[in-house]
């Protein structure tokens, strides 16, 4: 379990849903626009390049609405670049997972295996992340870290 204090995210988003495969196209399309746009270099603020998929607003679970951020950790939501949102997320305790391998497969596979154990990992549906830093492009054997929201195990 790891607790992260306070994520504050400049990035792009889109409603969206696992039905139908709907998401695969939507977050598809919003990774497109966010390098082909420049995205990261208009975000103030950042603490890295390290860059950020939040999965938030929860209509139910996983099987049914939810909304995808996908930009850059900030120190602060002041000055927010017209074309973008801001999102301040408060703390929570995570279960992490690292999926390794071709990239977006490896993260794909992750996320059936998580759906999988749903009810075991007892999630919360507050907030979820990936992390894609310096590790998620090395070559051969890429990695990316999965926060996902859990219930406190004491």
């Amino acid at each position: 379990m790891t607790t992260v204090d306070d994520l504050k995210i400049i990035g792009i988003a889109v409603r969206t849903t696992n039905k139908n495969n709907q998401s695969a196209q939507d977050i598809g399309k919003l990774w497109e626009q966010f390098y082909s746009q420049g995205l990261p270099e208009k975000i103030p603020n950042k603490l890295s390049n390290d860059i950020y998929a939040v999965y938030t607003d929860y209509k139910s679970d996983y099987k049914d609405e939810y909304t995808t951020i996908i930009g850059l950790q900030v120190s602060s939501l002041d000055n927010i670049p017209s074309e973008l949102i801001g999102r301040h997320f408060a703390p929570e305790t995570f279960n992490v997972f690292t999926a390794q391998g071709p990239m977006p497969k490896a993260v794909m596979e992750a996320w059936f295996d998580i759906w999988q154990r749903d009810s075991e990992l007892q999630r919360k549906y507050t907030y979820d992340f990936e992390c894609y830093g310096d590790t998620s492009q090395n070559g051969d054997n890429p990695e990316v870290k999965i926060y996902v929201a859990t219930k406190r195990h004491e």
